[in-house]
């Protein structure tokens, strides 16, 4: 999969614009930014997306609704998180890849690379 265009729901701007920025040079074409679970659920409405990226805290709320519509809508996604693993996260969350924060570009490009290879069918397990 080519990757042209990514979501990512961060309400920390700096962390948003540090992401978009490793995106843009590891070759993402466009990078949208939405800073509340609002914004996310009006531009999946509007855009498609490759893949997105969700911050699980985000705040007042956490992400995992809106990556279940994620889910429902065949949108590939992953969480950005400081918290370590997936093992407090809810049963049908646990299997998201994750990228931990603070993140650097290699650690995008692998993140990126899993998210990839889920939406490819090719690189399913017999």
């Amino acid at each position: 999969m080519t990757v042209q265009r990514v979501l990512i729901l961060e309400d920390n701007l700096i962390i948003a614009m540090e992401a978009e920025e490793i995106l843009r040079l590891i070759g993402v074409k466009e990078v949208e930014i939405a800073s509340n679970l609002e914004q996310a659920v009006n531009a999946i409405h509007t855009e498609r997306y490759d893949f997105a990226m969700l911050d699980v805290n985000l705040g007042e709320s956490m992400s995992f609704g809106f990556a279940r519509l994620l889910v429902e809508r065949g949108i590939a996604f992953g969480f950005v998180s400081g918290y370590p693993d997936t093992l407090d996260f809810p049963p049908d969350m646990r299997h998201v890849p994750l990228l931990n924060k603070p993140f650097d570009e290699a650690a995008m490009w692998a993140f990126v690379d899993r998210l990839a290879s889920v939406d490819d069918p090719s690189s399913s397990q017999p």
